[in-house]
């Protein structure tokens, strides 16, 4: 179920995020927002790969680098204004929020670690 939920909240970040892009300046479409929209490709990639495999660990943080990457990217696409700050704060909350997810599923795939604390 965990996945699921997840996966519809990283749709709805890739189609905030399609919409971002589609406003950068016609020169950096096909840079900066074609790496943004591999980015969110691969974090939904990386989602589904963690959910069917069965060792999870290192996909789970591939997915947790991934969307620190995106994050980044992201920013920099505000500090160039190519996206206003309330863009740029509405899409970093949807990031946040897979973010915490992530961290979740990551602790959750780790029990050892728990018992540790």
């Amino acid at each position: 179920m965990t996945v699921l939920v997840i996966d519809e909240k990283c749709r709805e970040m890739m189609m905030y995020g399609y919409n971002a892009v589609q406003q950068f300046p016609k020169h950096e479409k096909h840079v900066l927002g074609a790496e943004i929209r591999l980015s969110m490709l691969t974090v939904q990639r990386l989602i589904i790969t963690a959910y069917k495999r069965y060792h999870k660990k290192t996909t789970l943080t591939d997915l947790d680098i991934e969307l620190s990457i995106l994050r980044r990217r992201v920013r920099l696409a505000k500090d160039l204004r190519y996206i206003d700050v309330k863009k740029y704060q509405l899409w970093s909350e949807k990031l946040v929020e897979i973010g915490k997810m992530v961290g979740g599923w990551i602790k959750a795939a780790n029990p050892q670690k728990q018992a540790v604390a």
